[in-house]
Order: C-alpha cells, then sequence, then structure tokens
C-alpha cells in the first residue's frame, strides 16, 4: 500500500462485514481492490475478517499485481484457520505458478510454502519442481527457499520428490544469487536433521569461492531486491527506481557461513581460501566484513608460516576500525565480536588501542565494551595512555561508568607487573579526590592488587584507613576489612579500626560478617589481646625445672613427691608438683596455663558470640564455630588454616576458557557472538517431528498388545509407539478450535531434539474409560523430563473400527499450557494400543480468575465425535531444574519477602521415615535441599523450588522422624498458587 492507504486504517466503523462482503463481490474493479485493502488493514489491527475467506479467495482471478498481491497476503494469515476454503486457491496457485511473469510465478511459489496446511503442499510439489528449474534466476531463487520451509512442513515428502537433490544442483548455478540461497536453504535443513544433508567437499568449495567473487559484478534484474520490486510492482508504470544487488549483502553471507564450516585439508589450501576470502573485508557490510573476519580467523588456526598470518592480521584491523565509525547499534554488536577476536588474536589491533577510547557522546554500552577492550590491548608500551584515559573516565558523571574505569586501573595493575606501581599511583590520586563511589572501588581493587603482589604496596595501608568513614557499601567493607585483617601486625590500631564494624555485625550482610569473623581472628592470632588475661604466665617444663632447682639453692626443705596433670573444663594444666616438706606436711603446687579462648578479649568473643548464637546465616555459623573449636584445641593448626599462604591471583582480563573462545569465534556475527554464551545455551534446537515405518518398528517387526497400557508403557524409539501392524504415516495435520475458544493454534509440529520417545512409569490415570468413549479409552498425565513438560497419553482402540486422524485440544487453564504441535498417532487398529509423548508449551491461552488445578482436554479423531474429559496439573510438573539456589541467596530472598507472604499448613497423615530419603524425592520433583536444623525432636528442612517466569518458591518442612505429621511452610511473591503448592506436595509425600 502506498502512503494515501493510510485512511483505510483510521476508521473505527461497527458493522461493516456485509458491507466489505457486498463490496468485494462488486463488478467494479477499484472497488473490489478498495475493499481487500481494507480486509487488510482490518486484519492489521487485529480484526477477525476471516469470515469474508471465501470472498476475498474469489477476488484472485485478477491481472492486478497489487490485488493479487494483498489476496496472497490474506491468504498466509488466515488459511490456518480455514483449511478446507483455502483448497479452493490451489488451481490460482498452480495456474500463476506458470505465469509469463518471473514475478507472479515467484510470487505463487512463496506463498503456498508460507500456507502451512498439509493440503496445499500436496499441490505446491509439481511447481516447485518446476520453478527449480526456471529459467529466471529470481524464481529458481525463491525455490530454493520454498524447499526448506517445505522439509520443515514435511520433510519425508521432500526427500521423496528429489528436492534436497535439486537443491545441491543449484549450488552449481550460474546466478550466484540462486547459489546463495540454495546454500541457505540446505544449511537451515541441516540444521533441523542430525543427518549429513549438506557437506562441503573440494569440490563444492571451488564452486562457493566462485559465486563469492561474482557476487561484486552488477546484476541487471529488476526484482532483486524485495523492497523496490514492490515499490515497481505498486507502481508499474514509473521509471523503475535503482537497487542495490541483494547479493551483495546476505548472499555473501550464507556463502561465508557455510565456507566457514569447511576445514582445509593442508596449510595451503587455507591460505588459497583465505586469499579468495579477504577482499570481502573492504565491503561496505558489517555483516559481510564480520564473517569474512570470521572465515579468517578458522582458517588461519592452519596456517604455519608467520609472515601470512602477521599480514593477515594488518589486513584485518582497518575493516574492523571501521566498523566503529557506525551506528551506536552496529558499533555495539562490533565490539562484542572485537572483544572475542582479541582475545585469541591481540596482536591485530594492538597498534589500534585509540580508537577505543571513548567519547562523550557514546551511549553506556558502548562505552562499556570500550573499557572491556581496552584492558585486553593494554600492554606496558601504551599503559600510559591508557591510563590517563582511565583516569579522566574517573571523573566523568556517570556512576556505573566511572566504577569500572576505577577497576579497569586495578585490572590493569594485576595483568601489567611492571605498570603495577604507576597504577596504584592513580588510584591514590583518585582517593584523593574524596569522591564516595570513587574511594571505595579504589579500595575494592586495591585488595586485589594486595592478593596480586604480597608484601610490595602495603605502605599505602594508613592512606586508606584515612577513608575508612566513608564506606557504606558491603564490597568495599569487606574488602578493607581484609586488608586490616591480613596486615594486623602492621597496623598499630587494628583493634580498633575492627571494633567501628562491630557495632553494626548484626545488621551487615553476610559478605561482611563472614571477612569480619575471620579479620577478628586473624587479630587474635596476629597480635593477641594485650589485657589482664594476658597477665597470666605459663611456665613450660623447662620453667619448672628451674623455679625446682631455685627452691634447692634457696634451702628451702622439701621433696618431691611425684609429678602429674591436672585436668579442667576451663584451664588447660601444664604441670603440677607434689612436695613433702620437713614436717610432714604435703603441698600441691599447680603452674596452668589458660586455654587459647581464655585470652579472647570482649571484642573477640562478642564476634564469635553473634556469629554463632545471635545468627541464622549458616555459612557464618558454620565458619565461626571451626574457629572457636580450633582455638580452643590447637591454635597453631589455627595458624596454619587461617594465616595459610594465599595462592597469588592472576589477570582475569581473558575471562573465557580457551574451549568455549573457539566455538565463540566459530559463530562470529550471530548472537552468540554478542551474547557471549554458545548457541545452545540460550536456543533450544528444534525438528519437525517425521517418522518412517523403521521407526516405529526398530526391528522392521510389529507385534500385538500383551496387554493394556501397564506392560506397553515403557521406553520406545519414536514420539508415538504402535503395537498394531505399521500403517504409513500421515502428514501432520492442522489443529481444529474443537472447544470454540478461537484460539491461535500454531500447528508447527516442532520439539527439543532430545524429546523422549515415553517415559517409563506407574500407570498413567484413566481419563476416558472405555465406556464413556464408545471403545476408545485414554489415559493421560502431565509429566516433566528432561526440562520439558509432555502430556504422555495412553490410547486403547476397543472398538470393531480402526481409528485415525487425532487431533487435540486444551482448554484455557491458569498456566496456558497447550499443545506444542500435533498429535502424533499413526492409524489405531482394533484390539491395539499406542503410546506417545505431547510437548507442551506455557502461557498460550491462560484463564482469568484465582489459580486452579483444573486442565480441560478435548481429543477428536475422524471415526468418532469430540470427547471432553478433565484432568489435573500438579505443579511440580511447573518445577525448573534451574530452581536451585545459595544459602545466602535464600536467606536474602526470605528476608526481601513480607511476613504476609508466608503461608503454613498441616499435614497430619504424612509420616517422614527418613530425612535423606524424603530430600531424594523432593529432588526429584525438582525442590532443592538448602539448609537443615533440629528444633526440639524435629527436623526442619529449607529448599527451593522455581516455577517458569522465575518465580520462587522457598520451602520449610517441619517434622519429628516417624511420627505422623509434617508442617509445610512456603513464601512465595505469588500467594495465590500456595494452596496448588499444599496439593502437589502432600500428593508427593503422603503415604511415602
Amino acid at each position: 500500500m502506498s502512503g494515501h492507504d493510510s485512511k483505510y486504517f483510521s476508521t473505527t466503523k461497527k458493522g461493516e462485514i456485509p458491507e466489505l462482503k457486498e463490496e468485494l463481490n462488486s463488478q467494479y474493479k477499484d472497488k473490489r481492490k478498495d475493499a481487500v485493502k481494507k480486509v487488510i488493514a482490518a486484519m492489521t489491527v487485529g480484526k477477525d475478517v476471516s469470515s469474508l475467506f471465501t470472498d476475498v479467495v474469489n477476488c484472485m482471478q485478477t491481472e492486478n499485481l497489487e490485488l493479487k498481491k494483498l489476496v496472497y497476503l490474506y491468504l498466509i494469515n488466515y488459511a490456518k484457520s480455514q483449511p478446507d476454503l483455502a483448497i479452493l486457491a490451489v488451481n490460482t496457485f498452480v495456474k500463476d505458478s506458470q505465469d509469463p511473469n518471473p514475478l507472479i510465478r515467484a510470487l505463487a511459489v512463496r506463498t503456498m510454502g508460507c500456507i502451512r496446511v498439509d493440503k496445499i503442499t500436496e499441490y505446491l510439489c509439481d511447481p516447485l519442481q518446476r520453478c527449480l528449474k526456471d529459467d529466471d534466476p529470481y524464481v529458481r531463487k525463491t525455490a530454493a527457499i520454498c524447499v526448506a520451509k517445505l522439509y520443515d512442513i514435511n520433510a519425508e515428502l521432500v526427500e521423496d520428490r528429489g528436492f534436497l537433490d535439486a537443491l545441491k544442483d543449484l549450488i552449481s548455478d550460474n546466478n550466484p544469487m540462486v547459489v546463495a540461497n540454495a546454500v541457505a536453504a540446505l544449511a537451515e535443513i541441516q540444521e533441523s536433521t542430525s543427518r549429513a544433508i549438506f557437506e562441503i567437499t573440494s569440490h563444492t568449495l571451488t564452486k562457493l569461492l566462485t559465486a563469492l567473487n561474482e557476487c561484486t559484478e552488477s546484476l541487471d534484474y529488476p526484482f532483486l531486491h524485495g523492497k523496490f520490486a514492490f515499490q515497481w510492482l505498486m507502481k508499474p508504470h514509473q521509471p523503475r527506481p535503482p537497487y542495490p544487488s541483494i547479493f551483495d549483502f546476505w548472499g555473501q553471507v550464507f556463502i561465508l557461513d557455510a565456507l566457514s564450516k569447511y576445514k582445509a585439508a593442508d596449510a595451503r589450501e587455507a591460505e588459497n581460501i583465505v586469499e579468495r576470502v579477504t577482499p570481502r573485508l573492504q565491503h561496505a557490510n558489517c555483516a559481510v566484513v564480520l564473517s569474512a573476519v570470521k572465515m579468517i580467523l578458522l582458517q588461519m588456526e592452519l596456517i604455519t608460516s608467520t609472515d601470512i598470518v602477521r599480514n593477515l592480521c594488518k589486513k584485518m584491523a582497518p575493516p574492523l576500525v571501521t566498523l566503529l565509525s557506525a551506528e551506536p547499534e552496529i558499533q555495539y554488536v562490533a565490539l562484542r565480536n572485537i572483544n572475542l577476536i582479541v582475545q585469541k588474536r591481540p596482536t591485530i589491533l594492538a597498534h589500534e588501542i585509540k580508537v577505543f577510547f571513548c567519547k562523550y557522546n557514546d551511549p553506556i554500552y558502548v562505552k562499556m565494551e570500550k573499557l572491556e577492550i581496552m584492558i585486553k590491548l593494554a600492554s606496558d608500551r601504551n599503559i600510559d595512555q591508557v591510563l590517563l584515559e582511565f583516569k579522566e573516565y574517573a571523573t566523568e558523571v556517570d556512576v556505573d561508568f566511572v566504577r569500572r574505569a576505577v577497576r579497569a586501573i586495578g585490572r590493569c595493575a594485576i595483568k601489567l607487573e611492571r605498570a603495577a606501581e604507576r597504577c596504584i599511583s592513580v588510584l591514590l590520586e583518585l582517593i584523593k579526590i574524596k569522591v564516595n563511589y570513587v574511594v571505595q572501588e579504589a579500595i575494592i581493587v586495591i585488595k586485589d592488587i594486595f592478593r596480586r603482589y604480597p608484601n610490595t604496596y602495603e605502605s599505602i595501608i594508613a592512606t586508606l584507613c584515612e577513608s575508612l568513614d566513608t564506606l557504606d557499601e558491603p564490597e568495599a567493607k569487606a574488602s578493607m576489612i581484609w586488608i586490616i585483617g591480613e596486615y594486623a601486625e602492621r597496623i598499630d590500631n587494628a583493634d580498633e579500626l575492627l571494633e567501628s564494624f562491630l557495632e553494626t555485625f548484626p545488621e551487615e550482610p553476610s559478605q561482611v560478617q563472614l571477612q569480619l569473623l575471620t579479620a577478628t581472628v586473624k587479630l587474635f592470632l596476629k597480635k593477641p589481646t594485650e589485657g589482664p588475661q594476658q597477665m597470666i604466665q605459663v611456665p613450660s617444663f623447662d620453667r619448672t625445672q628451674q623455679m625446682i632447682i631455685w627452691m634447692s639453692n634457696e634451702r628451702i626443705k622439701f621433696k618431691i613427691v611425684g609429678m602429674m596433670v591436672v585436668p579442667s573444663q576451663t584451664w588447660t594444666c601444664h604441670i603440677g608438683v607434689c612436695f613433702k616438706t620437713i614436717s610432714g606436711s604435703y603441698v600441691l603446687v599447680v603452674w596452668t596455663r589458660p586455654s587459647p579462648t581464655q585470652l579472647l578479649s570482649s571484642t573477640h568473643l562478642v564476634v564469635l558470640n553473634n556469629a554463632t548464637v545471635e545468627t541464622d546465616n549458616p555459612d557464618l555459623r558454620d565458619r565461626a564455630y571451626i574457629y572457636w573449636r580450633l582455638l580452643s584445641t590447637d591454635p597453631e593448626a589455627a595458624k596454619d588454616v587461617v594465616l595459610a599462604e594465599k595462592p597469588v591471583i592472576s589477570d582475569d582480563s581473558n575471562q573465557l576458557d580457551p574451549s568455549l573462545l573457539d566455538e565463540l569465534l566459530a559463530n562470529i556475527a550471530t548472537l552468540s557472538s554478542v551474547y557471549h554464551k554458545p548457541p545452545d545455551v540460550f536456543i533450544t534446537r528444534v525438528k519437525t517431528l517425521q517418522r518412517t515405518e523403521e521407526e516405529y518398528y526398530p526391528d522392521g517387526e510389529g507385534g500385538n498388545s500383551e496387554s493394556p497400557y501397564h506392560a506397553t508403557n515403557a521406553a520406545a524409539s519414536s514420539p508415538a509407539t504402535t503395537t498394531a501392524a505399521p500403517a504409513a504415516p500421515a502428514a501432520p495435520a492442522p489443529v481444529p478450535d474443537l472447544l470454540d475458544l478461537g484460539m491461535d493454534n500454531n500447528n508447527s509440529a516442532i520439539v527439543s531434539v532430545d524429546q523422549p520417545a515415553s517415559t517409563a512409569g506407574p500407570p498413567l490415570p484413566v481419563l476416558l474409560p472405555g465406556s464413556t468413549g464408545q471403545g476408545l479409552q485414554i489415559s493421560a498425565q502431565l509429566i516433566r523430563k528432561d526440562g520439558q513438560i509432555f502430556y504422555s497419553m495412553y490410547f486403547e482402540n476397543y472398538t470393531q473400527i480402526p481409528l485415525d486422524g487425532f487431533m487435540i485440544q486444551f482448554n484455557k487453564n491458569t498456566f496456558g499450557l497447550a499443545a506444542g504441535g500435533p498429535l502424533q498417532i499413526p492409524q489405531l487398529q482394533p484390539g491395539t494400543s499406542t503410546s506417545t509423548l505431547l510437548p507442551m508449551v506455557l502461557f498460550q491461552n491462560i484463564s482469568p480468575g484465582p489459580p486452579s488445578t483444573l486442565l480441560q482436554v478435548a481429543v477428536k479423531n475422524s471415526q468418532q465425535p469430540v470427547w471432553y474429559f478433565s484432568d489435573k496439573i500438579s505443579l511440580l510438573v511447573l518445577f525448573s531444574e534451574d530452581g536451585r539456589m545459595e544459602r545466602t541467596t535464600f536467606l536474602e530472598t526470605w528476608k526481601s519477602l513480607p511476613d504476609s507472604n508466608e503461608i503454613s499448613k498441616d499435614f497430619p497423615a504424612v509420616v517422614v521415615n527418613s530425612v535423606e530419603a524424603t530430600l531424594d524425592r523432593l529432588a526429584a520433583s525438582n525442590m532443592f535441599f538448602i539448609a537443615k536444623r533440629k528444633h526440639v525432636n524435629q527436623e526442619v528442612l529449607y529448599l527451593s523450588a522455581k516455577i517458569p517466569r522465575g518465580i520462587p518458591f522457598l520451602i520449610e518442612l517441619t517434622a519429628a522422624i516417624g511420627v505422623p505429621g509434617l508442617k509445610c511452610a512456603v513464601k512465595s511473591p505469588s500467594t495465590d498458587l500456595a494452596p496448588l503448592f499444599f496439593e502437589a506436595i502432600e500428593t508427593l509425600l503422603k503415604g511415602y
């Protein structure tokens, strides 16, 4: 539509469907065209105009290109909901696929490929075969992409009709645009199957490199670029506008990505490939440049000549630098990719560090990435320039950027030993400006510098201590406390400094509490407390002997009767001596020494008491008890443990593991290189389910059902396993709106590549008895396996006729559970049974109102009416595998939620016989153990769980072992789900 067609979107008229229907059947062409535009406008803004399907289809028989394209657009949108009526358009599609106008031919094939209706797919094959061999390259290019779409719908059909071989033949096409689309289609198909579909050989390599070199030639064809083709289509009487060759962009990217998967046989072949690809570095499109860089980097691994490698590094630097002059969004993508490149090959941009200096008008996300790259490129040669930049950044107004700049200085100090002193000087200058957040960040990085270079720069501790009162952030406090504890022997008033933190010990975050505890123990071990307790002398055996000798010399008449050790709870006795005087009386002289804990000052005792008695943090309490036990039994062992030599930290600027870095470099110019994560982490690979007879019976034989579901619900090799004779699998059928809910169903039968076929376990509950289903019995239950929700179903046919054409639909429910694809059930012969796992998706059709476990299901087949039955949604199947929390996170989350969010319930019939067995059972349902404690004679267990959308459940279970009765308390942001949780956990533990 042109600009003046916006009037079609501005109408708010009601009851216009009858009027549109009348206009669509008008005898005037212009009136029909205006009516179709109104229909498209209504469809675009979300109005339901599917009732006009037949009238719009009748408008396909026209010579007007604009009208034909609009009707095709309508068909693509509504063919799913009107599959039976969509067949009416087939004749027009077939006719248009033979139209003299190549644009019409390509348009017809493209539209048929976009309509995911099986009945139309059957008619697509013949036109598609003709278009793959069409004389016009634009038609061949469009047909190549259509093959990939058809494979997604029916892979078996594509292979049977030889479309894959036709695609491979197109790689030898003389038009590079066709070659690029053929490569793109084959690569897409390869992603959806584990079989080798597209392998690049040396012969294929030559063809692709040839097509890549031809891409720079101007392709004189008016339909290459969709935007300009559409403008010419809407106004064919006007001069054709200038257009770029589409192959100059994505076509080259497709070929380069395909080439990147080829491993050269030797260094010479790698050099030849790089030589052919290097001109792409000069391309104006950043995607082409990054794809070329990826290709070169991968081939450089095989090149042995250092001169060639050095020259290639020089050639890659200018195009990468040029990317930084683009828009901020492109700069960010380029910087994320450059971040990976400089980790692998820092010499590429070693002399270009100035281009990464931040500009005043750079967005914050660009500045942050530039900082990271500057750290990686920092060296002894350019460190002075870098430090000047960082120092300037530390005075800017953006707090987050300033913090990162200060930390960058510290990271440079850790990375470059010879520059560490200069980095320290810059940090001290920043501390002197007395900006609170700058001072705190400086202290944090100086702590790391002390770890990196022990006993080197401790002279600056006095300067750090001057800023003690300004610290209010946990990490900064923890860093300063670590410095005081680590160098307590060099700080005269270390005890006073620590006491300033102890005033708020109970309110401090766990990070600060842990450091305070360790620093206090270090202080005691390095500088025992000066006070009354220290005045008690601790005589040794040598000292005892000296005293006895002295007594003899002074002519004190005595006789040593014996020596012993006197035990004591609070005092550790060193030695005892019994004397007998001349008069005959006995005197017992005991020399004792106090235990190390008796020497603890009140400060130390306060810390240990707070950390063991007053805290509910298990990590803090455990560490405090360990320290106290060490000090009470063996102070020397305590020194060995607490004052042990620390490992020297290293430079962390290259954070990525080498194997991960190689994987990310192989995915340059994709989301993977922007996220710095492998594709499998954030993308679930999917494939279309296609089953063959061999997949039904891997051994080539069928069998009769030995018993009902109890005997057949075992692991199988396909999502649907039947016990009857094999039947030819039908193409996936569209899922109609069985419940008349007005749902927009997605017929894409896609599931995870690693989807299990079925799951072994207890019998499924019967939801549709055979007496109700006229001989069809259905057992089903929601299950969770490998991180995905499935609806495990078992069908039994007790009728006298075969049943096929099974379809399923779910009513709106609390969690929006819906089928992730059509029900894959083969023809079910009389007296046989079959099982299947139906993948489920969440949040598709959410019902309003309070949460409920009700799941209403409708199942239909071609021989029977629609059967309705109800099931229950157990919250256990929603608990995700990432629900485990660290103890500190659990505690912080618990505290952050108001007390009103805690709901408890008693289960008098539940008996806990074993804590370990109970925890194992809960862990199997993704409820993860956090901690446990004893309360009187009861065990108190803490667990965590999480449901989709990141909603946590913090669980407290209290029970006496072997005694009936369990109290369950749950704390969650979604308190309305508590009843569902209690119902699920009672079902799980009752009778266990």
